[in-house]
C-alpha cells in the first residue's frame, strides 16, 4: 500500500521593507487625498458633460420629428394621388400645450385628436393617421390650427404653408410644403444636424 503524498510547504520570507510601504519604500496604491482628487476631477468632468448629451438627445428628438412630419406629409400626398380624393393634414394645438397632426379626408378639421392618443372625426371624415407631440416631449408643433389639403387630382397645396417644430431650447426646423405638395426641411438660426439654414 502506496501511503498518501504529503503536502510541504516552503516556510515563509518575510516582506521586505520596500512591499510592506515603510519610510524610503516607494507607496503601492492610492492614498485617500488622490483618491478623492481623482473623484473630484471624474465630477467637474461628468458634470461639464451632461449639457451637451442633454443637448444632443434634444436635437436628434427634434430632427427624428421633423422628418417622421415629412414622411406623414409625403404620404398624405401620396394618398391623395393614388385615391384621387382630397386629403388633408390637420395641425392642432392641445390644452396642455402639446400638440398634434391628423392626416384624414374631409372637411378641415374634420378629425380632431383629444391628446391621449385618440381622434374623432365627424361628416363622414376618415381617419387615415394620428401623431401626438405630448408637452413632456418637449416639442411642438407651431402654427397649430392649419388645414392643408392635398388635391387628389393634382397633388397640388392649399394653401402653401411652413411648419414649424420647436423643441424646448428654442432650436426649430421649418417644413416648407409648396404649391407642389414638395417639402423642404431647413433649420433656423444655428446649423443642426448637418440640415440646410433656412432663409
Amino acid at each position: 500500500m502506496n501511503p498518501l503524498p504529503t503536502l510541504h510547504r516552503s516556510p515563509r520570507t518575510p516582506l521586505s521593507g520596500r512591499s510592506r510601504g515603510l519610510p524610503g519604500s516607494p507607496a503601492r496604491g492610492l492614498s485617500l487625498t488622490e483618491l478623492l482628487c481623482s473623484v473630484a476631477i471624474m465630477a467637474v468632468l461628468v458634470g461639464g458633460a451632461l449639457p451637451l448629451f442633454d443637448e444632443l438627445r434634444s436635437s436628434q428628438a427634434l430632427q427624428a420629428n421633423a422628418a417622421l412630419l415629412e414622411t406623414d406629409l409625403h404620404h398624405a400626398r401620396s394618398l391623395a394621388v393614388v385615391t384621387g380624393r382630397p386629403v388633408r393634414l390637420s395641425v392642432q394645438s392641445l390644452p396642455d400645450g402639446g400638440s398634434c397632426y391628423v392626416v384624414h379626408t374631409g372637411a378641415a378639421h374634420a378629425c380632431r385628436c383629444d391628446g391621449h392618443g385618440q381622434a374623432a372625426c365627424e361628416g363622414g371624415a376618415e381617419l387615415l393617421r394620428l401623431e401626438t407631440l405630448p408637452v413632456a416631449n418637449g416639442i411642438r408643433l407651431a402654427p397649430a390650427d392649419r388645414s392643408i389639403l392635398f388635391d387628389g387630382g393634382k397633388g397640388t397645396v392649399t394653401p402653401t404653408a411652413t411648419l414649424q417644430l420647436i423643441d424646448r431650447d428654442g432650436q426649430t426646423v421649418h417644413q416648407v410644403i409648396n404649391i407642389m405638395g414638395r417639402v423642404r426641411t431647413c433649420a433656423a438660426g444655428a446649423n443642426l444636424g448637418g440640415l440646410r439654414r433656412c432663409q
